[in-house]
């Protein structure tokens, strides 16, 4: 079987594709990379904002079209939206063939089997991670699924369940199996990476989890993707300023900076503790690049809050902010609440942001020329540094052509908006051998069960 995965939202959904797509390839499916000619195309679903929402509807129904055009021969929805939404979908896109909540993750390969579209040997040892072509020297590791601070605009746990932290050998052992697989920059996600190991009694938080990957793997840059604010304890920090290979760089969304606007939306930090902890972070990481996200438009956000964040902004500094302008969640807290912002007053408060943070980022990047740092190798002469991280902040142009996935030492030269240039001074860590190729059967098997529950 032919099968072609289309992920939508999150790096977490990435995460979740390449479990699904690993589950394939040990039943012998064989992954490409263009859904015309594939004989099943999974779309990976995102249900977070309404945007999303439509991004994945648009993406079943180009899917449909071209089994319509028996180009593909069944399309298959899983993820999010479905776990949400699979009654109405199923009612409304007749066309998909199988529909697999997040719930459900284990049914995936039963149930192409029941349909006759997997017929391959059936092994014992499903569940590796896979991927479906391009490099695999950047990859996302999750350290734990759902999330349980019941923020007021949040979905995530209507479609992701309650927080559950993976086993930290678990962990460990997907962490050595995407090294394996080239992994030279390793994304730790989760919907809050602080709350990682409070609900297990094995005493291994966040911090242990950073020396262990240290410890038992070699993979040169681990980077921190989506850590709140209080979670940013000593211990904590002690471990990121001793670990070299722990990227200076943290993705840490506040989403306001208001009290009474955090109040409503049931956040768990306010504002002097998002100052405090950012001047920490700082003060224990010289030359960290925080990253932050913001919605704008909250029920009851006057122009005095906005005011707020827009001072703190400017206050702060962060290197980048994602600016979202607030839209109602069917079944959130805040649905509840009537949404008395007019659109056109929060499209005029995210452009005024995004105008702001511009000259933020400005002055941030502009300091950065001169210094002499690593850069991760991509393809050719593009490259990326420590804090630009995969996909949202850019990319660097060396002045020759590196190996895809060196480490290079550089000396940044220029800066053009969100982009850098740089010189390379020399190689400080090649890329050893792949062990397997994508879509092959040779990938070492790790056991994800504990993953999906």
């Amino acid at each position: 079987m032919k099968v072609a995965f289309i992920t939508l939202g999150c790096d977490k959904n990435t995460v979740d594709s390449e479990r699904y797509l690993g589950m394939l390839v040990e039943q012998g499916a064989v992954a490409v990379d263009e859904p015309a000619g594939a004989d099943v195309v999974v779309i990976n679903t995102c249900g977070f904002i309404d945007a999303a929402k439509r991004e994945s509807i648009d993406a079943i129904v180009a899917a449909a079209r071209l089994k319509e055009a028996s180009q593909v021969s069944a399309v298959v929805a899983v993820g999010c939206m479905v776990q949400r939404h699979e009654d109405e979908l199923r009612e409304a896109l007749p066309e998909v063939d199988l529909f697999v909540k997040n719930s459900e993750w284990e049914q995936l390969v039963p149930r192409l089997r029941e349909r006759g579209l997997l017929d391959g040997p059936e092994t014992l040892h499903p569940g590796v991670r896979a991927y479906a072509g391009g490099t695999p020297h950047v990859r996302y590791l999750k350290l734990s699924e759902g999330c349980d601070h019941g923020c007021a605009f949040c979905a995530i746990p209507l479609m992701r369940g309650r927080h559950r932290s993976f086993a930290l050998a678990d962990v460990i052992r997907e962490a050595q199996l995407l090294e394996l697989q080239g992994a030279r920059e390793l994304n730790l996600v989760a919907q809050d990476l602080a709350h990682y190991g409070r609900d297990r009694r094995d005493g291994a938080g966040l911090a242990e989890a950073l020396e262990a990957l240290a410890r038992e793997t070699s993979i040169p840059w681990i980077r921190m993707m989506y850590l709140y604010p209080a979670g940013i304890t000593p211990r904590l920090l002690e471990v990121v300023a001793r670990e070299p290979r722990i990227v200076p760089y943290l993705d840490m969304p506040i989403q306001h900076a208001s009290d009474p606007v955090l109040e409503r939306m049931r956040r768990p930090e306010r504002r002097r503790t998002i100052r405090e902890k950012v001047a920490l972070f700082r003060d224990a990481v010289p030359g960290v690049a925080l990253r932050t996200t913001c919605i704008v438009g909250f029920p009851g956000e006057t122009d005095a809050d906005f005011r707020t964040l827009a001072d703190f902004l400017e206050e702060v500094q962060f290197e980048r902010v994602g600016i979202f302008a607030y839209s109602a969640q069917e079944g959130t807290r805040a649905a509840e609440m009537p949404d008395d912002v007019p659109d056109s007053i929060k499209r005029e408060r995210v452009e005024s942001l995004e105008e702001i943070q511009r000259g933020v980022t400005e002055l941030r990047y502009a300091s950065r020329i001169g210094s002499r740092v690593d850069a991760l190798a991509l393809s050719g002469a593009t490259a990326r540094l420590p804090w630009q991280a995969d996909d949202i902040d850019g990319t660097t142009q060396l002045d020759c052509v590196a190996a895809p996935g060196a480490i290079v030492e550089v000396e940044v030269t220029g800066v053009d908006e969100y982009d850098f240039a740089a010189r390379v001074i020399g190689v400080r860590n090649q890329p050893p051998p792949v062990a397997a190729r994508p879509g092959t059967r040779s990938l070492p098997v790790v056991s994800m069960g504990a993953f999906g529950r």
